[in-house]
């Protein structure tokens, strides 16, 4: 037996109610889109260890992982109530391509960000929602098209959890499109941190209302 797999960002050091807060409510979306939890046991580990091994995905990601990694990273995830792994799909009709139908496309995490290491940089909620997105399909990007993505998931996520006052996007700091996107869409770029020695990231808040917005650690 080997150590037990443990998820990398997640904090075990918490208060009783962060530790207490359910895992992240996987929103309902409109079309074109659509969110969905991945699945350890089908074909979702084969297709993300494709996806991650793609050479702009790899340079984001650094999760050129093989299958068996992936299916009980996901089956962690699953397990536990940090995070919820997903997989985005969009249907191509909405471009005027019709035959091509609906296709997965990329994957989207959704974590607690007060059991995430990006909670030491604010007093988080226990129900606030972070997220992180691989856009698997080329062909989406630089388009809109995840943009809009971006703005309705947070509408998503407000709705479905009338608890959450914030959701957080954390970029690699050097990740300018995802950065414009997500002011463009009302988040607000509260600016970059050495989360860790080896990753820096763009730290970007969107808050329910405007009295949701918390203050930023020194």
């Amino acid at each position: 037996m080997g150590s037990p797999y443990t998820l990398a960002r997640e904090q075990t050091d918490v208060s009783d109610d962060v530790d207490k807060a359910p895992a992240p409510v996987v929103p309902e979306l409109p079309e074109p889109f659509r969110l969905r939890l991945a699945e350890p046991d089908g074909a979702d580990p084969e297709m993300l260890a494709r996806w991650m091994a793609l050479p702009h995905l790899v340079e984001t990601w650094e999760q050129a992982w093989p299958a068996e990694r992936r299916r009980i990273d996901i089956a962690t995830q699953l397990g536990g109530t940090y995070s919820r792994p997903c997989i985005l799909s969009y249907h191509f009709a909405a471009i005027g391509r019709p035959d091509l139908g609906r296709r997965d496309v990329g994957y989207v995490e959704l974590y607690r960000v007060a059991k995430d290491e990006c909670g030491r940089l604010y007093d988080a909620d226990a129900l606030d929602v972070g997220f992180h997105i691989a856009t698997a399909d080329t062909n989406l990007i630089g388009r809109g098209i995840m943009s809009t993505f971006m703005d309705r998931l947070a509408a998503g996520l407000f709705a479905t959890e009338p608890g959450c006052r914030r959701v957080i996007g954390d970029p690699d700091h050097r990740n300018v499109p995802t950065r414009r996107a997500l002011v463009k869409n009302g988040w607000i770029d509260v600016g970059e941190f050495d989360i860790r020695p080896d990753r820096r990231i763009a730290l970007h808040i969107r808050p329910r209302t405007a009295a949701d917005m918390p203050t930023i650690r020194p």
